[in-house]
């Protein structure tokens, strides 16, 4: 199994949105990143057997066009929200721990989650590639073996 984590697609400048942060949307940039997104994932040969997501709208527009191309309901997932990487964490080693066949699970989270989970999984052990970062609309993809993560590589944003 193959665990994508992606971060959001761009929703401009937070400062400048009036209302709740969580319900912030996708700007025009963002809405391109995440048709990239999709067409990154296709390219990948992988069935997508599931999809989550933070509660924000912003990562859920993310994966929407995933999520509507494989026939897959996004599933809103608390553990995946701001401020929660030690449980992010912990989702992702169990996710790895059922890990099946030849498939995708794609979580999609924030920049403040993504690199202490990817810190995290360094302590582990695991081999990293592909650079190092957090942009918009950006993928670690997370190698399963024997129901655990043994490598973890960067792509930037499609």
């Amino acid at each position: 199994m193959t665990i994508l984590l992606v971060r959001h697609g761009s929703a401009g400048d937070p400062y400048r949105w009036s209302g709740d942060d969580v319900d912030r949307p996708l700007d025009a940039a963002g809405k391109t990143q995440a048709l990239g997104l999709d067409a990154t994932v296709s390219e990948m040969g992988q069935r997508v057997v599931r999809v989550l997501s933070s509660r924000a709208t912003r990562c859920l527009q993310t994966v929407l066009p995933l999520g509507e191309r494989h026939g897959i309901h996004t599933e809103e997932e608390d553990d995946l929200f701001e401020g929660a990487a030690e449980r992010t964490t912990r989702l992702v080693r169990d996710l790895a721990g059922a890990a099946g066949d030849e498939t995708i699970t794609i979580l999609c989270s924030h920049s403040d989650v993504i690199p202490e989970v990817i810190r995290d999984l360094a302590t582990d052990g695991i081999g990293l590639s592909g650079g190092r970062g957090c942009a918009y609309a950006s993928i670690w993809e997370l190698t399963t073996t024997d129901g655990r993560i043994v490598h973890a590589h960067y792509r930037s944003t499609p």
